[in-house]
This record gives C-alpha cells, structure tokens and sequence, in this order.
C-alpha cells in the first residue's frame, strides 16, 4: 500500500463528518427560512401578505438570508461528498456536483425575486407613483415567481440524488442501503415540482417530503455520527 492510498484512507471519516456537519447546518437553515416564510405569506392574499411583510421586516430578512447560507452550505456539502466519493467514479462525481451547482445557482438567483416583494412594500419613495393596492399585487406576483424558480431548482435537487445515492451504493465505504434509499429519493423529490406544474390542486407532495426526510436525514446523520469505513472504494472506475 503507498503512501497515496494511505493518505487517501486516512481522511475518509474525516471528509465524511465534514459533509455531514455542512448537510446538517443545511437543514437548519433552510427549516428557519420555510418557517419566516410561511408566517408571512399567505398566498393567494396580497393584502396580509403585504401587512405580515411590511409588521416583520426582520423575520423575513433573516429568512431571506437563511436561503441564501442554505444555497452555500447545500453546495459544501455536495463539495465534501464529491472529494469522499470521487474515487469511486470521478465522473459520476462530477454529474452529481454540476447537478446540485445547477439547483443552488437557480435557487440564489431566485431570491431576488423574494427580495423584489419586500422593496415594493418598503414605503421608498419612487414607489409613490403606484397605488397601495397595485404595489400588494405586485408584490404577490413576485413572490409567486419565486415560488415557480424555487420548484425549477427542485428538478436539478432532485437529479443529483439518483448518481449520488448510485456511488454511495457502489463506494464500499457507505452502507448500501443508505445509496438505495437516495436512490429512490430522487423520483420520489421529482413529483415535487412536476405535481407543482401539471397537478397543482392535487396534493402528493407529502410523499416527496416525508421520503426526502428519510433518505437526506439518514444520510446526514450517518456522516455525522458513523463517517465512513477507511478502506478502498469497491470501484475505481473513471480514474
């Protein structure tokens, strides 16, 4: 064995716990954005939108900025998963880390819309051209684009899974079981934004949620605590 593959086995655990701690502060955040967000807006009802923004700038500031730590720690930890997992395939690697680069990219440009509701009730002065009303309603048709390009990006989220989930599979360092369940996350994530899309008044999106708890949590919480086996990967494809 040389010194190279020493090297390389030596940090696995620790590249693994690395990925679990980005993936944990991940979670955090993007569970204290959902919830600013879903205690200021009421879609569908621009005028107590408009109000809940306007009596709690802060609340969703922090939201807003939450998304935003979310979109970057989301993307370490793809970083971290693509450094423990590239040896298995360096290409299959790559794919899963271009897919989430994909997703986080969209997500953070999407936000200005987010921001766009807030400085349309924010009382500037060249906004006094537009009525009170026509600045609620524009405000509520930003917020729905944003609710349109947050789904865009639960496409790519949802496409990283399946080559992720495979070199977790593949990798003999991981539990198999773990690489299945990500696996099948991954079309389960999808009916999210397609049920969004064609079936909006039908609600499946309960299933993509509680699969996805299952597969990214059990997957956080095995870096964190169990980090990886030190021995080779199964495969060395694509070196």
């Amino acid at each position: 064995m040389n010194s190279t593959t020493v090297s390389f086995i030596g940090t696995n655990k620790k590249i693994a716990r690395l990925a679990g701690i980005f993936y944990l502060f991940f979670i955090v955040a993007t569970a204290i954005a959902k919830v600013s967000r879903t205690k200021l807006i009421v879609f569908g009802d621009a005028i107590v939108t408009a109000k809940n923004i306007q009596a709690s700038v802060g609340l969703f500031r922090i939201g807003f900025l939450s998304d935003i730590f979310a979109g970057i720690l989301f993307l370490l930890a793809a970083w971290a998963l693509y450094v423990l997992l590239k040896p298995v395939n360096k290409h299959i690697a790559l794919l899963f880390l271009l897919l989430n680069l994909g997703g986080v990219a969209i997500q953070c440009l999407n936000m200005l819309n987010l921001f766009s509701a807030a400085l349309l009730l924010s009382g500037t002065d060249y906004l006094s051209v537009f009525q009170l009303d026509q600045l609620q309603a524009l405000a509520m048709f930003f917020l729905n684009l944003h609710e349109n390009g947050f789904m865009i990006a639960q496409f790519f989220f949802a496409a990283w899974l399946f080559p992720l989930g495979y070199l977790v599979y593949k990798s003999g360092y991981l539990p198999k079981i773990l690489g299945i369940v990500v696996m099948v996350e991954c079309f389960a994530w999808l009916l999210y934004p397609l049920q969004h899309f064609f079936f909006p008044d039908v609600l499946i999106t309960y299933l993509s949620s509680a699969v996805g708890f299952i597969g990214e949590f059990s997957l956080t919480l095995w870096l964190l605590i169990m980090g990886a086996r030190d021995q080779k990967p199964a495969l060395a494809e694509g070196r």
